[in-house]
């Protein structure tokens, strides 16, 4: 491997200044010709959710009512008069603004579905052959739907607002745009901060975040146009993304700097220095990276679409990254010379251990102790976590306080409660339509109110607040035929009441063309949809919607909304977790494997990333519901800090591991472990505290996102920050040395060095104080 990062390395400071023109053709193509990754984010998790979970089963079910989930987006329009009454000039103008709204394209159809039993607003349907997960081209039909309403002559006092989930994602969409900004933004303040501090050199800084930031530019463009192509995107991919690249990228440019630097104060010239700088480092930052995207590719095995989904984007950008680390990064650092490092002088070594040594010395003395108490400490930590609820990451339903969506929401609410934007749709299918024999709705609908899951209860006996009788629905079906196609104004000659009138068109709403699908939306006695006692209490009204099923002769019934959703969501994401864990842990171990040379060695790493995953889960649970007084923490954050405190864990332990198998070439291994220790301390110190500051910014910028989102957003950059700091500060530093010095010459088993008689003897009782070798070569 040394001749192939040599190799590499040669060519990267014979033509540094191509490569470098090349990363700026390639950020700047891909920022003119590619979509952006914000423009493909999809808010909704249940769009990720498999065809065979029972909510999305329910959501086909009620094709025939609805639409077909997978190629049609609806879009409310809610209509007002200010308070007053719609009047029959009222009526006109709004029907001339939605002939004006059929016109835009990709539109259907548009209906004036219903109007409020005061006959003070009325709510009207847009259908579109926009598939729910191109949120594109949603957000572009939003856009030009609003620009519409915008342009449209109305009446004093009347106004027209999108309303319903899909304007609710395009908002939230925009919102999650503004967050992944806020996010980035203080990512890149707090990193050059950090680099200043470490480096004390404004250039090594710069050049340390440019390989990074142009994976970053250049990465989001190249997801952007997966996700244009069909690969869903969610908002925690995009952030996740940039605190990962910014993070880790910066990490494994610490890696590289602090190497080139130790060259150029042994005298190398500063060509010489990348180039040796690449040999010793190019494997370790390789094979870190490959950790990273290993764990990430492992996602693909799982069936919830927003870790599966997760994986291909992340990964991407570690590629990307990876490649910018071996190729953009020297190229600067050979350019800059040692001018990166100025004002600082780098003519000169620093010698001693430093205080890292000083602790690493005192740790072999007595490894049994240190780990002990270690263990005790971290188990301590873990208990909190047995207090854990899972809640929900529903991710939008509610739009942006203040904007146009938000009002259309409230109005739908107000003047529609039965039918507010986030209902519970319950439904069921009849062999015959229901208006030969209205009197199954009864049935249906005492079975369920009975069961006392449902607080509040719409259906097509009382359409728009406005009851109907059985025999008035059979009735006015003999005489107006089907609702659907009744026109907003009652005609001249029909001897129906207005008010009735009204109510019955209203039943469009819940009754198929055919008559034979229909639903009703609830309200959960538990609570809202968005809510963790709503999701618990799915399984519950699933019994009920069976039991009405059966009750009314429905042949088939099924629950669809958010709740629902979600439910089906944490049941697969729990799946996922049990299947993805163990594939990920035997793919890192492999990996550990072949880079140390070991079958033991990665037993006890894997080991020391679940104590430390236990440890922050129980930190983040002791934090948000002891603390905080939450409800649950979102049921992806065990996921997402198994994966990540694994992959990203054992980044450090590469570097520590790799160190002390160079030192113990030449030392005892305790020896080589305080050399280790005092060598790679300061360098995983910096890139631990980078990289949990970046996660900290979920925690801190998370909370302005969207949708009631941002705590759960916070929760996933806490849990995270913790597990990387006690993986920097204990595990990696303190632990996992420990470790090796009690287990000796069985850690590299059954390498040539773990056979070796001459650091067995040296490892017992051995004083770390011998110098190394003149001629040693360090590794960070």
């Amino acid at each position: 491997m040394d001749r192939v990062f040599s190799g590499l390395a040669r060519f990267v400071v014979r033509y540094r200044l191509l490569v470098i023109v090349v990363w700026i053709g390639i950020a700047v193509a891909a920022s003119a010709t590619l979509p952006s990754l914000g423009s493909q984010i999809n808010n909704n998790n249940s769009a990720f959710l498999p065809a065979s979970a029972p909510s999305q089963q329910a959501a086909t079910l009620a094709t025939p009512l609805l639409g077909n989930i997978d190629t049609q987006s609806q879009v409310l329009v809610v209509v007002t008069a200010g308070g007053g009454t719609l009047t029959a000039a009222d009526q006109q103008a709004v029907a001339t603004t939605l002939r004006a709204l059929g016109t835009v394209p990709t539109v259907r159809s548009v209906r004036e579905a219903a109007v409020s039993p005061a006959g003070t607003a009325a709510v009207a349907q847009v259908e579109a052959a926009i598939a729910p997960s191109d949120i594109s081209a949603q957000r572009t039909l939003v856009d030009r739907l609003q620009a519409t309403l915008d342009a449209a002559s109305l009446p004093s006092g009347v106004q027209l607002r999108l309303a319903g989930q899909v304007a609710t994602d395009v908002a939230n969409q925009k919102s999650s745009q503004k967050t992944g900004g806020r996010i980035q933004s203080l990512s890149l303040l707090l990193i050059i901060v950090l680099l200043l501090v470490i480096f004390r050199a404004p250039l090594a800084a710069v050049i340390t975040l440019l390989p990074p930031a142009f994976a970053l530019v250049s990465s989001t463009r190249f997801i952007g146009a997966l996700g244009a192509h069909g690969l869903k995107i969610s908002e925690i991919t995009d952030l996740l993304l940039i605190v990962l690249l910014l993070g880790a990228g910066t990490d494994y440019g610490l890696f590289l700097v602090f190497r080139v630097r130790e060259a150029l104060r042994a005298g190398r010239e500063p060509g010489d220095a990348v180039v040796f700088a690449m040999v010793r480092v190019g494997e370790s930052i390789s094979a870190s990276a490959g950790t990273v995207i290993v764990a990430l590719l492992t996602l693909l095995f799982a069936s919830f679409g927003i870790y599966r989904d997760l994986g291909v984007p992340l990964a991407l950008g570690m590629a990307v990254m990876l490649l910018a680390g071996l190729t953009l990064l020297p190229a600067l650092l050979a350019v800059a010379g040692r001018a990166a490092f100025w004002p600082v002088r780098v003519g000169a070594a620093e010698d001693g251990r430093g205080w890292w040594g000083a602790v690493a010395a005192q740790m072999v003395r007595r490894p049994a102790w240190t780990l002990g108490l270690g263990v005790v400490a971290f188990g301590a930590l873990a208990t909190l976590g047995l207090g854990y609820r899972s809640a929900g990451f529903g991710g939008a339903t509610s739009a942006p306080t203040g904007t146009a969506v938000a009002s259309g929401n409230a109005e739908l609410a107000h003047y529609f409660p039965a039918s507010s934007a986030n209902p519970a749709n319950l439904i069921f299918a009849y062999a015959r339509p229901v208006w030969t024999d209205p009197e199954v709705l009864v049935a249906a609908a005492r079975s369920l109110v009975a069961s006392g899951q449902v607080r509040h209860l719409a259906g097509p006996l009382d359409p728009n607040g406005t009851s109907i009788t059985p025999a008035d629905l059979a009735r006015l079906h003999a005489v107006l035929g089907d609702p659907h196609r009744l026109p907003a104004v009652l005609p001249a000659g029909v001897a129906v009441p207005p008010a009735l009138y009204n109510a019955y068109r209203a039943t469009g709403l819940f009754i198929s063309p055919a008559g034979t699908t229909v639903q009703f939306e609830a309200a959960f006695r538990a609570g809202g949809q968005q809510s963790t006692a709503a999701l618990d209490a799915t399984p519950a009204v699933r019994r009920s919607v069976a039991a009405a099923a059966a009750a009314s002769g429905a042949t088939h019934a099924g629950l669809a909304g958010e709740a629902a959703a979600l439910f089906d969501v944490s049941n697969t994401a729990d799946s996922d977790l049990v299947r993805i864990v163990p594939i990920a842990i035997v793919a890192i171990a492999v990996l550990l494997a072949l880079v140390l040379r070991s079958l033991v060695a990665p037993l006890y790493l894997i080991v020391s990333v679940a104590m430390s995953y236990l440890a922050a889960l129980g930190a983040a649970t002791g934090v948000f519901i002891d603390l905080g007084g939450d409800s649950g923490l979102t049921f992806v954050l065990p996921f997402l800090m198994f994966i990540f405190l694994l992959a990203l864990g054992e980044d450090y332990n590469i570097l520590v591991m790799t160190r002390i198998r160079e030192e113990n070439h030449d030392r005892t291994l305790r020896e080589a472990v305080v050399e280790a220790v005092a060598r790679t301390g300061p360098t995983v110190t910096s890139a631990g505290v980078i990289l949990a500051g970046t996660f900290a910014m979920l925690a801190v910028a998370g909370g302005g996102s969207n949708g009631g989102s941002g705590n759960q957003i916070q929760a996933i950059g806490f849990g995270l920050a913790i597990g990387i700091l006690l993986d920097t500060f204990v595990v990696r530093t303190v632990l996992v040395p420990s470790t090796v010095a009690l287990l000796g010459r069985w850690n590299w088993w059954p390498s040539r060095l773990g056979r070796s008689a001459h650091h067995l003897a040296g490892g017992q009782g051995a004083t770390p104080e011998a110098t190394p070798p003149a001629n040693r070569v360090r590794t960070p």
